[in-house]
């Protein structure tokens, strides 16, 4: 199994989970090949965030979703259609999390792989 992280950034976000208040969200697309399949999934995670220097990532307030799962192979075609969908996917994993990402204001340069 190979999997490649196609996008990730962070941003600005609003959420409260575990008793928590979390500032910052990371939002990232990965593709999974295996065996002649191919399956593309949107991750957030809502962390901390109580400085410009916080970047400690706590996965408790985690969720996926599953873009794509398909024979075939990872291709431009194939991340391009799935990177249309990243904001709508992480948007709908922020509203299952009662949070808010502010895309708006970034706190990275985005990541390709």
């Amino acid at each position: 199994m190979k999997t490649i992280d196609v996008y990730k950034q962070y941003f600005e976000a609003e959420c409260v989970f575990n008793g928590t208040a979390r500032r910052g969200a990371a939002v990232w697309l990965t593709a999974e090949s295996d065996s002649g399949n191919i399956k593309y999934e949107v991750g957030v995670t809502f962390f901390p965030h109580t400085d410009d220097e916080d970047f400690a990532i706590s996965y408790d307030a985690c969720a996926l979703k599953e873009l794509l799962n398909t024979k075939g192979r990872r291709s431009k075609k194939r991340d391009e259609e799935c990177m249309a969908q990243v904001r709508a996917a992480a948007d709908e994993i922020a509203n299952s999390m009662n949070g808010i990402i502010h895309w708006d204001k970034p706190l990275n340069e985005a990541q390709y792989g």
